[in-house]
């Protein structure tokens, strides 16, 4: 009997090892990893860089409390800090605590509660992530919802002008909304943002736990854009695997942050902190973020061109490595087809195929990726 809660819906795979872009399941059959653990592993498996520096502080200590001063969360604060070119930084253990200090913050640097989202959103599982979260799936079952979260439709610029008004705390959104579908927004959306909470002195609060950290070629996917937020929220390739998060705010909201308002006994722990501060000065690299802009851009090119006569796919849309192939029909037995080759990707609702590659991928892997797609994608058509 399993003891674990069947909260997952698992797949039929136990890894064994890992290394870069591989993953080797325990029967020996080895997978090309293009769910980077979804968005995690930026830097590949076991990256040599990060376990060095993993490495480095397990000889040293694993744990103490945030009562003692951490020269390492300084360190990868100030690189956040310069990354997102805001202030402050508070370390979490994930994106959903990163966001529930964002909401927290919001509301007592305001002093208001209505906070508004889009419809197809993620802000996580617990309970204000998931009020937060613009789908009714994620909501169901659990009884009435915090009242103060309202949503609007994803890429709606009236709707923007419509409900903001001086009782909302903030407007919460993805750049790129990923399990919602991998929609990007619209610059003409962004912009209704930031005219409305600049008229109504509510702040702007950008999710970027899938889409940050080098993900879509910057080291934030706002930075694509003419927007200026006042709160980010990061995680997921934060730590390459460790868990950590992160919330990174204006110099002013500190003033509504000081002890006993917020805390985490795990949060920046030496651990994660080591793996976060070695993967932000790698993605902190010019060259780096250009390489990665650059792979993004032939590898969709390469898609577009594979899949240009595959009558089931609808739509090839992302933002730098965070790629979404729409299908006509549901994914998951395409998905399944795709494990059989060797390649593993994710869905993003029924429909939509969610790529997140390892930023470190190489040409003759992004290749492989688009052999195997287009193929069974031709197939599937021709059944």
């Amino acid at each position: 009997m399993n003891s674990l809660f069947p909260t997952y819906q698992r797949w039929d795979i136990e890894p064994k090892t890992a290394k870069g872009s591989w993953l080797t399941a325990a029967d020996g059959k080895k997978y090309l990893d293009f769910t980077s653990g979804i968005g995690v592993t930026g830097l590949g498996h076991c990256s040599d860089y990060v376990m060095n520096a993993v490495k480095e502080q397990l000889n040293h200590f694993w744990h103490t409390s945030n009562m003692f001063r951490n020269s390492k969360q300084e360190s990868a604060a100030a690189l956040l800090a310069e990354a997102s070119g805001l202030d402050r930084v508070f370390f979490a253990n994930s994106g959903a605590e990163a966001n529930e200090a964002a909401i927290k913050l919001a509301r007592k640097a305001t002093g208001k509660s209505k906070i508004i989202t889009c419809h197809g959103s993620f802000h996580g599982r617990t309970f204000a992530g998931m009020a937060a979260t613009g789908q009714e799936k994620v909501r169901a079952g659990y009884g009435p919802m915090l009242t103060e979260f309202q949503y609007i439709p994803f890429n709606n610029s009236e709707e923007v002008k419509k409900m903001v008004d001086k009782n909302t705390a903030a407007v919460m959104l993805e750049i790129v909304q990923g399990e919602g579908g991998v929609h990007p927004a619209c610059q003409e959306f962004l912009t209704a943002i930031t005219e409305a909470c600049r008229e109504s002195g509510a702040l702007i609060i950008i999710d970027e736990i899938q889409t940050g950290i080098g993900r879509t070629g910057k080291p934030f996917a706002f930075q694509h854009f003419d927007i200026s937020p006042d709160i980010i929220t990061s995680a997921k390739g934060l730590g390459n695997g460790l868990p950590i998060g992160a919330m990174i705010g204006k110099e002013y909201l500190a003033d509504y942050f000081g002890p006993g308002s917020h805390g985490s006994t795990f949060g920046g722990n030496p651990v994660s902190i080591s793996a976060a501060e070695a993967v932000l000065k790698k993605i902190m690299d010019p060259d780096f973020q250009a390489e990665t802009e650059k792979k993004a851009g032939l590898f969709l090119k390469q898609l577009q061109h594979t899949l240009s006569d595959a009558k089931g796919v609808s739509e090839i849309r992302g933002l730098g490595l965070m790629i979404g192939i729409e299908l006509k029909e549901g994914s998951e037995n395409i998905l399944l087809q795709f494990q059989k080759e060797g390649l593993l990707v994710l869905t993003a609702g029924s429909n939509v195929l969610r790529l997140l590659p390892p930023l470190t991928a190489q040409q003759e892997e992004f290749d492989y990726a688009a052999k195997v797609i287009g193929e069974a994608l031709r197939v599937k058509q021709n059944i």
